[in-house]
């Protein structure tokens, strides 16, 4: 009788080699079979240098990078395959960009999966897109507040946006397409998309495009430049879009009246 099928999930972080953690670096090394989807060939190279057994994933995005096949099918098809391997009764460990749990729901996918047939199953968390851009751009996200979603999210949705917080919009690069067939945008939807950004920000308030660096032979991406020039920018699939608060935060009086009080009375 086969031992017990286990999977973790992990992130490799968003720079080759330096931040993987050591917890995340000790699930690879002690799985019988490491799985992923890495773009990068050194990345891929590196992991698997590191695993007994690696399995790469990126097969099932199609022939052309996946154009005309649906990305939740092949996100469901990574966890699936990911799932043959702990009904095997191996320890699986999955692989992801950055952190397991940041864009990348085959990980939770096969987690739920996973548990639903009584294997063990968890993560490991990773340095994120968002963490190498709160150190790269220098941002506290407590000083002002943070939101933050997808892009297309944003579009299709009535979200309540304040715009004395950070705004950070996730995947401009694949703005507004509904079909997530598609690996690129182009002017005329992102052309909607500062229509509806304008709503609460004027066109030549300034924000950021924003790409971490992968490996130390590649610079960080900072553009900075008005609202109204972005659909003349170049939006690339890992690019974020970053808008900094344009206005000052408005006190609630009522509530500081109220804490105030509170404060003569409680102390």
């Amino acid at each position: 009788m086969g031992k017990q099928g286990s999977l973790v999930c992990v992130g490799s972080g968003m720079r080759l080699a330096g931040q993987l953690t050591p917890k995340a670096k000790s699930c690879i090394e002690q799985a019988d079979v490491v799985l992923a989807a890495m773009a990068n060939h050194l990345s891929r190279q590196w992991i698997k240098e590191m695993s007994k057994e690696y399995r790469c994933l990126l097969d099932l995005y199609g022939e052309g990078g996946g154009e005309g096949k649906p990305r939740g099918q092949t996100y469901d098809e990574m966890a699936a395959r990911i799932m043959e391997e702990v009904r095997k009764g191996r320890r699986v460990c999955a692989v992801f960009y950055g952190h397991p749990s940041v864009f990348s729901c085959i990980s939770k996918k096969a987690i739920d999966l996973a548990r639903a047939e009584g294997f063990p199953a968890h993560m490991e968390p990773g340095i994120s897109a968002a963490d190498c851009l709160f150190s790269d751009l220098e941002i506290d996200p407590a000083s002002d507040g943070e939101q933050a979603m997808e892009c297309t999210q944003f579009m299709i949705y009535e979200r309540r946006i304040d715009p004395s917080a950070l705004l950070i919009l996730w995947q401009p690069g694949v703005a507004g397409d509904l079909s997530m067939k598609r690996f690129e945008t182009n002017q005329a939807y992102i052309q909607l998309l500062v229509e509806k950004l304008s709503r609460d920000y004027p066109l030549d308030h300034e924000v950021i495009l924003y790409e971490a660096a992968t490996s130390p032979l590649e610079s960080t991406r900072i553009e900075r430049l008005p609202l109204a020039e972005l659909p003349q920018a170049t939006l690339n699939q890992i690019t974020t879009l970053v808008v900094p608060p344009c206005r000052e935060m408005t006190p609630d009086n009522a509530m500081l009246d109220k804490l105030k009080t509170l404060a003569e009375t409680v102390w």
